[in-house]
């Protein structure tokens, strides 16, 4: 993209030089360069909630805002945190009715910021993280969104993905398979002192894979489908689909598997981990409703959920063993929150995918 005009790239804001992830001097000058109608300088503020790869909120000169994103800061696994597969994903479904942020550039020249990168637009709206922000929102826009959030997915599980460009973007087949090779292998790199040891997740990776259903067609899989991975409008609406870090080809009764895993109904357990529920109060679906909802929208069969919860339970044990690793070993940037509380809830959460898989 050609350099914005008139963009002042040594105007930098001293306040700005001392941002956790961001070299604001380099990004500034490749912002500038790259980003249509973007003009130096510019403000990098890191948005809360993150766990993984961070989001900045950079607002330029003239009041344009944007968001970067980019890996963690330290600790990286290898073939984790791809920038360009994330912009892949996104800029392919520009052109659909699936909502997702307008990408702006991606970088790839790690000389700029230590790691690659890339711009998207800014989607102003309602995050609903924990149970406060979900009290802004009337009981009615809570069901709404209820039924918004399982629209969504359908339309994201209904894509053509050879249409739109995404036919040699991963494997298609055995993605359960492959899922559980590859959350394994992450976990077994996850190591620290005080982290918790493997044996329960290894057992639950063995019933896993001995009782894998069969796969219903291919769809894009997002990886990490829950309410606070979108954007709401003020009535409930889905308006974009944030975090495709983790998105790949397969399965798409795994997407809805993993959003049972993350949604609380009032007076459960479910939330083992986060200790948040921004679902739990009145107005949203239960967990019955999403999954009928789901099927009558997609017109799949989803008598095996139970088996995908059960490995949607057992990924988010290991994901957040990396978590756990990353932050104990001093990774920077990020929501630190609760990070301590991770090592007793890896084992909880292997435990309970294993009972569940077992008693199916």
């Amino acid at each position: 993209m050609d350099a914005a005009p008139n963009a002042d790239i040594s105007a930098l804001d001293d306040a700005s030089d001392a941002v956790e992830g961001i070299d604001v001097g380099p990004v500034t000058e490749w912002l500038a360069a790259n980003v249509a109608g973007a003009v130096a300088p510019f403000g990098f503020d890191l948005i809360a909630g993150g766990r993984s790869n961070l989001t900045y909120r950079v607002t330029d000169a003239a009041g344009h805002t944007y968001a970067l994103r980019r890996p963690p800061v330290s600790h990286v696994l290898a073939t984790a945190h791809d920038m360009a597969r994330e912009h892949t994903v996104i800029s392919a479904l520009q052109a659909t009715d699936v909502p997702v942020p307008r990408t702006l550039g991606l970088c790839t020249d790690t000389a700029v910021n230590g790691a690659p990168f890339y711009v998207m637009s800014f989607v102003e709206g309602h995050i609903l993280r924990d149970e406060a922000a979900s009290a802004q929102l009337s009981e009615p826009v809570r069901a709404h969104a209820s039924a918004s959030l399982v629209d969504t997915l359908a339309r994201l599980h209904a894509v053509d993905v050879d249409s739109v460009g995404l036919g040699e973007f991963a494997r298609r087949e055995g993605y359960i398979a492959r899922q559980l090779k590859r959350w394994h292998g992450q976990f077994e790199q996850s190591t620290l002192e005080g982290a918790p040891g493997p044996s329960v997740i290894d057992r639950a990776w063995e019933v896993l894979s001995a009782k894998i259903p069969e796969q219903q067609g291919v769809s894009i899989v997002h990886g990490d489908y829950r309410l606070d991975n979108t954007v709401l409008d003020d009535d409930g609406n889905v308006i974009a689909i944030l975090d495709w870090e983790i998105c790949t080809l397969g399965d798409p009764l795994a997407d809805l598997g993993l959003l049972l895993v993350y949604w609380a109904e009032a007076d459960d357990a479910n939330q083992a981990v986060l200790g948040v529920a921004p679902t739990a109060l009145p107005g949203f679906a239960t967990r019955a409703q999403l999954v009928e909802h789901y099927a009558a929208a997609s017109g799949r069969d989803v008598s095996a959920v139970p088996y995908y919860q059960a490995f949607g339970i057992w990924k988010l044990a290991c994901i957040l063993q990396g978590v756990y690793v990353r932050y104990a070993g001093g990774a920077a940037a990020g929501d630190r929150s609760g990070v301590d509380q991770f090592a007793e809830g890896v084992a909880r959460l292997g435990e309970r995918a294993l009972a569940d898989v077992e008693a199916l």
